[in-house]
């Protein structure tokens, strides 16, 4: 079954090798899900619930986990609760066979990375495991530093000032918070946020970047500035001009 797909390898292999955690239930998918992650240039692991999971991540550390949602003993919703709730922030996709928007929204607000619905395509997950690893740092990205108003963001800390003031985000208010820094001053249309940080097309995901950019505010927003503005029709922009 993987033939075909190890043919067409070159548009999709890794450029750094990263652990990766694969959870399903399904003993022949995770397995089939390890060997093409292996063959694009990663170690990848398997689990088949979600204790064993998260014993995994105590002791080795997985630089991304790609998890299914129903299992048996702590399901993959669960599982990633489990794991922002204790600071792990190790970048997680979801593979599910539901297509609800509701459940979207449930694994989206609960920390995770990216979704994908079964059935799949091996050489998309690959490229979207790439993706997510690129921007999460685990493929070795180029660390900046980016100041907006008051905001200061040090990438290869990922930390986030506000006036000196330390400021937590989530890991994706803070990939949104850097997108919006790196085209300061100019608009960012929804579809491409909802692509470069959720893997989302717009028909799909569109409200959840505005839920996202209103957490944004809520953390970052001050009496002297607010400077992260909807563009109505068009999408989004980040300015260092402060309040009238």
């Amino acid at each position: 079954m993987l033939v075909p797909f190890a043919s067409q390898l070159g548009l999709c292999l890794a450029m750094d090798m990263a652990l990766i955690l694969v959870v399903d239930d399904e003993v022949n998918l995770a397995e089939m899900i390890c060997d093409a992650l292996n063959l694009a240039g990663h170690t990848a692991i398997p689990a088949h619930d979600g204790v064993a999971a998260l014993a995994i991540v105590r002791e080795q550390h997985p630089n991304l986990i790609i998890t299914d949602v129903n299992m048996p003993k702590v399901d993959g919703f669960e599982l990633l609760e489990r794991l922002r709730s204790s600071g792990n922030e190790t970048p997680v996709i979801v593979l599910t066979a539901r297509t609800d928007k509701q459940d979207l929204n449930t694994g989206f607000r609960a920390g995770a990375d990216d979704f994908m619905v079964k059935p799949f395509v091996l050489q998309e997950l690959i490229l979207r495991v790439n993706a997510v690893l690129r921007r999460s740092g685990g493929l070795g990205t180029e660390s900046n530093i980016f100041e907006c108003g008051p905001i200061r963001v040090i990438d290869d800390e990922r930390l986030v000032e506000l006036n000196g003031e330390p400021v937590e985000l989530t890991r994706t208010e803070y990939r949104l918070l850097v997108e919006l820094i790196q085209h300061k001053g100019k608009v960012v249309r929804k579809r491409d946020l909802l692509e470069n940080i959720w893997g989302m097309g717009f028909a799909t995901g569109a409200t959840v970047v505005d839920t996202y950019i209103s957490y944004l505010r809520r953390k970052l927003h001050t009496s002297d500035w607010a400077g992260i503005k909807t563009i109505r029709g068009e999408g989004f922009q980040i300015t260092d001009a402060p309040n009238n």
